[in-house]
């Protein structure tokens, strides 16, 4: 008994030094464990937080005073806000609102020092609801701005533009009054949030995950010189690759968005023709990327590693789990690399905000944009011929 259980460890304990050897030698792999929790960390405690900063805004200042100033001053200087962005229309302000590049907008009305030295001043608040909790702050950090805000404090004259001389300036302030209404999400629902981005998390784990076992998993099982032997070009062999996973992908989408729609209602308000255009460009370049971690990986095990180092930035700079007008600089400009920052904009202006083709141009030529570059490294990368 004790013979064979020293020859089961002493085989175990044999197997395990030959793994072990192999596994020191993955170079590879090696960079990969240790680079993860360094990205984890770096994403974590820079990239990603609950508060807002940096918070985007555009302000309709009809008033046009230095009490209105004073007002827009006071909320720019809680540090939660960039510098507000003047618009000349009511419309132009909704329009920043819908096309995602402001979270909030603020409307002073014309007779806004004049409604101030009678007691009972107002502004009105627009706020993007499609992300829940940051619509809830950045209408809280104004709301909070507004209620200890003093349209009487200072001189009189210095902020009135209309002469008003029957109204008292003893007369006792009142609270300026913050009229808010949340867009596109109007009870703040964390669902729509969430589903709004669904099909792009669905997607980019299914192309990258698909795509990157490919040519690693033709070298492994022998027959990746021969493919190499037909008469095709890298660029017919990489599309090959591409067109069965893209085919498979509009099924997946199909199902991401019928699904939410059947159980909870949230069907898109836009044009599901620009849905599923702009869906083509972004599965090609996320393929792409797969195929390109699957050309430069040696083994499976190693493509798979290198695709989970790759889907996660993904999910977290992209905006589909945190808004990416709200993180640091550096942060947010390395997450438009990414083919999931513009299809989830697309994704969220088509399915929250009803846009149509014109409205997710941007996104459509920018994932176009990637695709190309990806496929001009991919027939770099990809050798054409054996030797």
């Amino acid at each position: 008994m004790k013979e064979r259980l020293k020859s089961f460890f002493s085989n175990v304990l044999a197997v395990a030094y030959k793994e072990a050897v192999v596994v020191r030698n993955d170079k590879a792999f090696v960079a990969m464990v240790f680079a993860q929790p360094i990205m984890m960390l770096l994403l974590f405690g820079f990239a990603l937080t609950n508060e807002p900063k940096n918070v985007p805004w555009v302000v309709f200042d009809m008033s046009q005073t230095a009490l209105s100033r004073r007002f827009l001053e006071d909320v720019f200087v809680t540090g939660y806000f960039e510098r507000p962005r003047p618009v000349e229309s009511y419309d132009e302000g909704r329009r920043w609102l819908s096309r995602g590049d402001a979270i909030a907008f603020v409307v002073v009305p014309e007779d806004f020092a004049r409604d101030a030295l009678r007691g009972r001043p107002e502004v009105q608040l627009l706020v993007d609801g499609s992300d829940p909790l940051t619509s809830a702050r950045v209408s809280a950090y104004i709301g909070q701005v507004a209620s200890g805000f003093d349209p009487l404090q200072g001189r009189r004259g210095a902020f009135s533009r209309v002469d008003a001389p029957e109204i008292g300036a003893s007369q006792p302030s009142a609270a300026l009054e913050m009229r808010q209404r949340f867009e596109f999400n109007p009870t703040l629902r964390d669902r729509d949030f969430f589903l709004a981005a669904l099909a792009g998390m669905l997607l980019t784990n299914l192309c990258l995950s698909a795509s990157s076992l490919g040519l690693v998993g033709e070298r492994e099982n022998g027959t990746y010189e021969q493919m190499l032997a037909l008469p095709t070009s890298p660029l017919e062999i990489v599309l090959g690759k591409l067109v069965p996973h893209a085919a498979v992908a509009y099924l997946v989408l199909s199902f991401a968005i019928v699904l939410p729609g059947v159980v909870f209602g949230t069907w898109p308000t836009g044009s599901w023709l620009a849905l599923y255009l702009v869906t083509l460009p972004f599965v090609l370049a996320s393929l792409a990327i797969g195929v390109f971690v699957s050309a430069l990986a040696r083994t499976t095990a190693q493509a798979v590693f290198i695709t989970v180092f790759f889907i996660l930035p993904s999910f977290v700079l992209s905006g589909t789990m945190f808004p990416y007008q709200l993180m640091p600089d550096g942060v947010r400009q390395l997450g438009a690399l990414l083919p999931l920052r513009w299809y989830q904009i697309a994704l969220r202006r088509i399915i929250e905000r009803g846009a149509g083709i014109w409205e997710v141009g941007i996104p459509l030529l920018a994932l176009l944009a990637i695709f190309l570059v990806l496929l001009g490294a991919l027939r770099r990368v990809v050798k054409p011929r054996l030797g």
